[in-house]
């Protein structure tokens, strides 16, 4: 379930409560007269079924929300009712398949603005893998993956992709280019100083690195689990299961990648710069295909699920003022 907190308009409360007390997939309406101060208007609290939110917000912009009003969207831990459950059988599907779209666009939207915390998570990651590339470590490789932010804006930039919000696109995109720049630059900077305190040299990036060696080396398979990430990686943000989101970021060759091109670079070390830099197109690609095909593939389907519903819908609704 998820709790709705609404600042219904006057003029169009009377519908809006009537739309939600006469829909069976809500439960727990309570309306407050005239306690909305900004914007002003009388406050509505609902709780609806995951699997309906998203044609049901679509009614309430129909009946004003959008022009005066404002919708707040929360998770519901639990809700052990009757009609809770009532209105998770009236709702078609199951939760965890449902696509709530409001709240993946208002994330995606979150994810591609530029903050310091993102540059600062991404650098930091790339220090790391850095680090692990010269010591040949695979946890550190591990550790890396996990600390980079990056697959948030791959997400927006496919959820851009998808929706045909372009500028949502060049957000993220310029987001992802900018900050992987960024990264490379200032871990390269920090290679180029352990070189001059003689910490490290050409020779800790082209000895043998048995645990590491596969960075720089991309392959068919490098691709395919950048498929399998990035659609295991949306089907967590689309079903809120952001626990999942752990197993993405230890699957893909993105941050690594990065700290061994800055390393090529700082310690000039062409032949292993070309293989860095594919290998971390090659994963940030794929995510991003990934991405878009698979919420391609869950509009395609809520829509027709929306529609087999619509006649039944329309009968129950009122008019829109």
């Amino acid at each position: 379930m998820l709790h709705l907190r609404l600042v219904v308009p006057r003029r169009a409360s009377a519908a809006v409560v009537d739309f939600l007390v006469g829909d069976e997939r809500v439960t727990g309406v309570v309306v407050l007269p005239g306690a909305g101060r900004d914007p002003e208007g009388d406050a509505v609290l609902c709780d609806v079924a995951r699997e309906g939110a998203s044609d049901i917000l679509a009614t309430l912009r129909r009946l004003g929300l959008d022009d005066d009003g404002s919708v707040a969207i929360e998770p519901v831990a639990a809700s052990p009712s009757a009609r809770a459950r009532a209105a998770e059988r009236a709702a078609p599907g199951s939760p965890d398949d449902a696509v709530v779209w409001e709240v993946v666009t208002d994330q995606a939207w979150a994810d591609a603005r530029p903050s310091w915390s993102f540059y600062a998570f991404l650098t930091l990651a790339t220090m790391i893998a850095g680090v692990a590339v010269v010591l040949d470590s695979s946890v550190l490789v591990v550790g890396a993956m996990v600390v980079g932010p990056e697959f948030g804006a791959v997400a927006a930039a496919a959820t851009g992709l998808a929706l045909r919000e372009w500028r949502l696109v060049s957000g993220a995109l310029r987001l992802l280019v900018l900050g992987f720049a960024l990264a490379i630059a200032i871990t390269a900077l920090f290679a180029l100083a352990a070189r001059a305190a003689g910490w490290i040299d050409a020779d800790s990036l082209t000895a043998a690195r048995p645990l590491t060696g596969f960075i720089w080396r991309p392959d068919k398979w490098s691709f395919v689990v950048a498929l399998l990430a990035g659609t295991a990686g949306t089907l967590s943000l689309t079903a809120g299961r952001s626990n999942a989101l752990v197993g993405v970021f230890i699957s893909v060759t993105t941050v690594p990648a990065a700290g061994n091109l800055a390393l090529a670079l700082a310690l000039w070390v062409p032949s292993e710069m070309g293989g860095a830099a594919e290998q971390l197109v090659v994963n940030l690609s794929g995510m991003l295909l990934a991405g878009v095909v698979t919420l391609l593939v869950q509009r395609l389907v809520w829509h027709r699920v929306a529609r087999s519903r619509a006649p039944l819908d329309e009968t129950a609704r009122p008019a829109a003022p």
